[in-house]
């Protein structure tokens, strides 16, 4: 389940699609629990048996599920974990930027946004982006920081077991929560919260 963005304006579509045939199930107007409603009436008259559902982190979408799904699996994926991180992120790297008073520091950190958000291994070389976003860290303890722990959970993912996952993701909300910034204080609270869709 996710909802779409369409047009200029701030329309919105609710999508509902099946993960393995990668076919539309269901096209919800609007955003958020209410425009699933038509959505579970149909499933219920199908007598479909879902096992999981791949949703964000929205209490809204998570409450929708569990009332009508109480059996589901609920499963935060990728996208949408990195997604929010990256929105952190880069709110983390705009307050930094706007703290900077020295020009030529100011001038490093700026353009960076895109480069924090990019998986390092699409970094452009040719545009000197890893050369751009080094000096950019060098600058900034905190950013630098914030970053490589972006990178850290990407590797969640990656594991090659629950078991595994587990430690690692308890490790990563251990270290972010340590840390002396508020933004991966507050995303470490997230994720521990979010820990059970994470590795699901």
């Amino acid at each position: 389940i996710d909802e779409i963005s369409i047009g200029a304006g701030h329309r919105y579509l609710t999508i509902v699609l099946d993960l393995e045939s990668g076919a539309v199930v269901f096209v919800g107007d609007g955003k958020g629990a209410d425009a699933l409603t038509p959505f579970w009436r149909r499933l219920r008259r199908s007598g479909a048996a879902v096992e999981a559902v791949a949703i964000d982190m929205s209490p809204a979408y998570i409450l929708a599920v569990r009332e009508n799904l109480p059996g589901a699996l609920i499963v935060f994926d990728h996208f949408h974990v990195i997604k929010l991180y990256n929105d952190k992120l880069s709110d983390l790297r705009r307050q930094l930027f706007n703290q900077i008073e020295e020009p030529q520091k100011k001038q490093v950190i700026k353009g960076t946004r895109w480069l924090l958000l990019k998986n390092p291994e699409n970094l452009d070389l040719d545009r000197s982006e890893p050369d751009r976003l080094k000096a950019a860290l060098e600058l900034n303890h905190p950013l630098a920081t914030a970053y490589y722990m972006k990178e850290d959970l990407r590797q969640i993912w990656e594991q090659p077991d629950k078991k595994t996952a587990k430690t690692f993701l308890a490790d990563w909300v251990y270290r972010a929560g340590s840390s002396m910034i508020p933004m991966l204080k507050k995303m470490a609270r997230t994720i521990a919260v979010h820990h059970q869709g994470i590795l699901a």
